[in-house]
């Protein structure tokens, strides 16, 4: 039985690992988050609420649990907020990093991070794990500062950079592009929707499998693991609207220079998966394909 524990269990990522862990029987997991459990399934694996930024309480869990692995989806994400509030985005970004990288080090545990296409700048797109990052906001630094704690560490680690995530969690109330266009649009608000970054929206339940697939194989090195389709987030939004039959009239495109953010964003990403595909038997779905299967979820 491969032992693993799960940061961010509460989260969208987090609760598609928890599934997707829960269909095999040769994994044994301890999901943790902060404060209580709030996926539907309670059985099959265990719960413990942790604090990544508590260095005591991750220790006591570690070394109580013993893990084999380590999946890291925890983390602050709103990269607004990371650039208002930039001492706590390193906190869990960073330095809960370190701590997790210093135990595994400790234990021989093996360790899957979780990072994203922000730490390019949006230059070229189509990015492969050997082009050089270049963070454009305080999310994106703390999240490549990350990425190289992790590969500065001496332990068997994975890096998993994924891009604009969408699906359904369980108490349907966190948001992400696709749900916020179909609640939007659903209570007839308009909304103003970026025509000029364009991404690879990428269906949880396929990340969470190569994250799975990632703590089987013990893999080590960088991941680019997102959809195959790179499409602009207005496309995105309009495609959405349209497989739920909703009125495009509320949709107002806006570039991202008038949205006018705080934190930068890169305009163009996307990844280049072939390597994925290739180690970590990665099959993503198509767009088409994950809002059929959010709309099935949305519907229970």
């Amino acid at each position: 039985m491969l032992r693993i524990l799960l940061t961010g269990s509460n989260g969208l990522l987090g609760q598609k690992i928890v599934y997707a862990a829960l269909k095999r029987n040769d994994i044994q997991l301890l999901a943790t988050s902060k404060g209580e459990n709030r996926l539907h399934a309670k059985a099959g694996y265990q719960y413990a609420s942790m604090d990544i930024t508590n260095a005591d309480e991750v220790t006591a869990i570690v070394e109580n649990f013993k893990p084999h692995c380590i999946i890291n989806t925890a983390a602050m994400t709103n990269v607004d907020a990371c650039e208002k509030d930039q001492e706590n985005c390193w906190k869990m970004n960073v330095e809960a990093v370190k701590t997790m990288t210093e135990l595994c080090q400790r234990h021989n545990i093996h360790f899957i991070h979780l990072s994203t296409d922000f730490v390019f700048d949006g230059e070229k797109g189509n990015y492969s794990e050997e082009d050089v990052p270049n963070p454009l906001s305080h999310y994106a630094r703390s999240k490549y500062e990350s990425e190289k704690v992790v590969q500065q560490a001496k332990i068997d680690a994975a890096v998993l950079r994924t891009i604009i995530i969408y699906g359904v969690v369980d108490d349907k109330q966190r948001s992400n592009v696709v749900i916020w266009t179909i609640n939007s649009l659903r209570q007839q608000k308009d909304i103003n929707v970026i025509s000029d970054q364009i991404r690879s929206p990428t269906l949880a339940e396929d990340l969470a499998d190569a994250c799975v697939q990632a703590a089987l194989k013990r893999a080590t090195g960088i991941y680019h693991v997102s959809g195959s389709e790179t499409i602009s987030i207005l496309d995105m939004v309009n495609r959405t609207a349209d497989f739920f039959q909703l009125d495009k009239k509320y949709i107002h495109p806006i570039t991202t220079a008038q949205l006018n953010q705080p934190a930068k964003r890169p305009l163009l990403t996307g990844f280049n998966i072939d390597k994925a595909k290739r180690e970590l038997n990665f099959r993503p779905h198509t767009l088409q394909q994950g809002l059929e299967i959010v709309k099935k979820q949305l519907e229970n």
